[in-house]
């Protein structure tokens, strides 16, 4: 009795202090996992769910509309691969495949051959879950097999050759040589583990062994006591780290049975997930970007719904307090109308983020109102097994009642009236630290203007992934430079980063958000990008910007240089762009919008082109235009305003201009005022000791 009495015990504080999550740096053992799974009970399939919870998916598939279109869906196609000859002949991966010097580089037969055979191969093995049909469990192993004949699962971009010289993240030491296990591997990791799973009822010994050995050998043994030469294992901050780790994970869980002491790989999986967790920020902010944020998450939570099904909900990474309490805060305030989303970094912003599935999931286990009002405004077709598997949730959908945000621990913030109006303007922008040298972009104190669902002040995105991107060359290109993005220069001074290759990490380098404020009427932020640069030519910098509320942007900057220094306002138009002498037209698809200076020095308004060319044998060269506002510096602090406005024609500019004012008062303040629509609107900036802020 005293012995069952200490185990409950046992049991009640693991799960109390370590299993809870939230900002913890608890750290599980092999012998926490092998407490709370009964391996020996254990009967394939169970990852996602056993043969009870089948019958349940299969109900599902007869009675829920989306599931039954998805399962239909996915049967018909399978059509194909039934039919379809399974070829052995494994094409020539090409050895520049980022730059497409050769033949092999440029032709998709190796990646095609790669995705195809694994991916086939999971989707019949769900089908013969589903039927029962065991056809489809022949087909997917003959898929299957062919896929495990590669002698590695990780693909040539990421092995020693080209990511040798790669600008290492957050958290990794800079000397790493081993690159034999990428986020290819890890997702392929996570995927045949399924198919392992779901097949094993249908497979002999030799055909379950050649899965199994596979899965040891190109997804285990790399990796298994080995995690301080893999870079990626502490990259709390990459989405690496969740996409590696998940795909090792679920590796370890598909072969409990047949080898137990992989509950050590499992516990390291939890250990690290929970630390990238952890790096999400207090509001849920992601730093590399709403697309990466998806693939490290999304994948993440495929290891913790079987870790949490196996454990009997004793070890719930979802209840890790930055991911439960803000599930999908960020891919949610980083939507826009229109079917798209911000894509500052390296994220691509076509599309809203996120998979249907993955918002369902998240949202369930969360039981947040916000996740489940996403996933409706998300509104993708489900198409993935996972849609059946992890539905739609049921409880009541709530939209935040605050469209606007500051994402605090990355220094993001969005002004906006509400979330769907695409007649309504949204201002964007950030701040943050020069500290990201995987997928970030020097760019503090950078905003855009989206409106009508187009940008019309916009961010260049992402460039190509060429052999150089990841390279120091990276803060060459302009997609990635400050010069591609809507900032300052001062003499031609660019931003720096915060780490070089091989050089120790400089974590002052970036700007701050010194103060951000929301209301139904007005959004205000102050940014203070200065030590993004390297205070050579430009001294001090902040930049005041306001949305009144829908569609009226001023942005305020404060310059501080020498005297008769060049200054450059820079500005990315998204739509057609005409010069005229003290203003700009920004014509779009549905509107007119104006850019008009307002200062009491002289300026003019200049265009350019950045020429962007990646090293990369078959993508063209291309232009891509600016314009700057340009003046020099009469004394030590300059000022200069933009206002951003939709108008009719350019009458109405003529007017706005002949209203504007700005001017210091008797107290040393700033007022700017300017009439549109027949409304006065006047700004007081107090001149506190650090700079201008709005009063």
């Amino acid at each position: 009795m005293n012995q069952t009495y200490n185990q409950i015990i046992y049991l009640f504080f693991i799960t109390l202090f370590l299993f809870k999550g939230g900002e913890s740096c608890a750290q599980l053992k092999k012998s926490d996992i092998d407490k709370v799974i009964e391996i020996s009970t254990l009967e394939h399939p169970y990852l996602y769910f056993n043969d009870a919870e089948k019958k349940q998916l299969i109900d599902r598939i007869k009675t829920d509309q989306e599931s039954k279109d998805v399962f239909n869906k996915i049967r018909a196609m399978a059509k194909v691969w039934m039919a379809m000859p399974v070829d052995k002949n494994i094409p020539i991966q090409g050895k520049n495949t980022r730059a497409d010097w050769s033949e092999e580089d440029r032709s998709r037969k190796y990646s095609d051959y790669y995705n195809s055979n694994r991916n086939n191969a999971f989707y019949l093995a769900f089908l013969y879950q589903m039927t029962g049909e065991e056809a489809y469990a022949h087909k997917a192993f003959e898929f299957a097999d062919a896929f495990c004949d590669l002698t590695t699962w990780t693909q040539r971009a990421h092995e020693f050759p080209i990511i040798y010289s790669r600008i290492m993240p957050w958290n990794v030491p800079d000397d790493q040589v081993n690159f034999n296990f990428d986020h290819f591997n890890g997702d392929s990791g996570r995927i045949m583990a399924a198919v392992y799973d779901w097949l094993y009822p249908a497979l002999n010994q030799a055909q379950r062994d050649r899965i199994r050995g596979a899965l040891l050998e190109k997804v285990i043994t790399p990796v298994r006591g080995d995690y301080e030469f893999h870079w990626w294992a502490t990259a709390y901050r990459c989405n690496w780290c969740g996409v590696c780790n998940s795909g090792v994970g679920l590796a370890g869980l598909t072969l409990l049975k047949e080898h137990p002491q992989l509950t050590d790989v499992v516990a390291e999986s939890y250990n690290r997930i929970n630390s990238m967790f952890n790096e999400l920020g207090i509001d849920g902010g992601w730093q590399e970007g709403g697309s990466y944020w998806n693939y490290g998450v999304h994948t993440s939570s495929f290891f913790a719904d079987a870790l949490k099904r196996l454990t009997n909900k004793k070890i719930n990474l979802f209840e890790n307090k930055r991911l439960a309490s803000n599930p999908v805060t960020f891919p949610l305030y980083i939507s826009l109308p229109g079917n798209k989303s911000l894509n500052f970094e390296d994220s691509g912003g076509n599309g809203l983020v996120g998979s249907p599935h993955l918002i369902n999931k998240l949202a369930t286990e969360t039981q947040n109102p916000h996740a489940a009002w996403y996933r409706n405004f998300l509104n993708k077709e489900a198409s993935d097994v996972f849609d059946i598997i992890w539905p739609r949730p049921k409880f009541t959908a709530l939209p935040p009642s605050q469209p606007s945000i500051h994402f605090k621990t990355i220094d993001w913030w969005v002004m906006r009236t509400d979330f769907s109006s695409a007649d309504k303007v949204v201002v964007a922008g950030k701040a943050g630290k020069n500290d990201d040298p995987h997928h970030g972009h020097l760019d503090i104190g950078h905003f855009v203007v989206y409106w009508n669902k187009e940008y019309y002040i916009r961010d260049l995105g992402k460039s190509g992934y060429d052999e150089k991107y990841f390279d120091q060359a990276r803060f060459d290109y302009p997609e990635a430079s400050s010069e591609g993005h809507n900032t300052i220069l001062v003499n031609g001074e660019k931003q720096i980063s915060g780490k070089y290759y091989k050089q120790p990490y400089d974590y002052s380098v970036g700007g701050e958000v010194v103060d951000f404020r929301t209301s139904t009427d007005r959004d205000y932020v102050l940014m203070d990008p200065t030590n993004a640069y390297p205070k050579i030519e430009l001294k001090k910098w902040r930049r005041n910007i306001l949305l009144e509320k829908p569609e009226i942007t001023l942005v305020l900057d404060e310059i501080y240089a020498k005297n008769n220094a060049v200054i450059q306002v820079r500005f990315h138009p998204g739509v057609d762009l005409k010069i005229q002498e003290d203003y700009a037209i920004l014509k779009g698809n549905v509107g007119i919008m104006a850019l008009i200076p307002i200062t009491e020095q002289d300026f003019s308004i200049t265009q350019g082109r950045h020429p962007s060319q990646m090293v990369n044998a078959t993508q063209a060269f291309s232009w891509i235009p600016y314009f700057d506002i340009k003046l020099n510096s009469t004394e030590k602090r300059t000022i200069i305003a933009h206002l951003i406005l939709p108008v009719d024609n350019e009458s109405q500019v003529g007017d706005i201009i002949a209203s504007k004012k700005i001017a210091f008062n008797s107290d040393g303040n700033l007022i700017i005022s300017f009439n549109y629509k027949d409304q006065l609107f006047k700004y007081n900036f107090k001149n506190i000791t650090s700079g201008l802020i709005l009063d």
